[in-house]
């Protein structure tokens, strides 16, 4: 029986299957940047020797494209020292901020309903002659103690 390792080796392997190498090869060379940059970058793709990289945010992309020399030395090292990601090269880089990136929204567990503590009194004297008015007062009372 062949291993689980031995079988997706042979389908990386295929040539119907080549862009699953260059997705090892984008995602190693995203973690050799530092951790400002990864946060900044959505995803990277090379077309026509020109490396495409995509922000999260536009903020980032005057940010990426002061250290354009950066990027560029980060993946050429690569590139020399990496055998498997040896076909990936860039003259040029091109950023861009992709709008269609799916942001990521934190699940808070922070409810955002109200709650309120009583701040009313049970101690009130009830100033009436009726019956039925100071029955009221009573049940008043006795939600307020209940609430509190």
């Amino acid at each position: 029986m062949k291993k689980a390792h031995t079988i997706l080796s042979h389908l990386v392997n295929q040539p119907q299957f080549k862009f699953l190498k260059q997705q090892r090869c984008y995602k190693k060379y995203i973690s050799l940047l530092g951790a400002k940059y990864q946060k900044a970058i959505a995803f990277i793709y090379i077309k026509d020797n020109t490396l495409f990289i995509a922000v999260t945010h536009p903020g980032f992309k005057m940010e990426l494209n002061y250290n354009k020399d950066l990027l560029k030395s980060v993946l050429t090292q690569l590139t020399n020292h990496d055998e498997a990601c040896s076909e990936i090269q860039a003259d040029k880089i091109v950023i861009f901020h992709s709008k269609y990136h799916p942001v990521e929204k934190k699940k808070e567990s922070i409810s955002t309903v109200p709650y309120y503590h009583e701040l009313a009194s049970i101690d009130f004297d009830i100033k009436s002659d009726d019956a039925q008015i100071i029955e009221k007062f009573e049940q008043i009372k006795e939600q307020i103690k209940c609430n509190k």
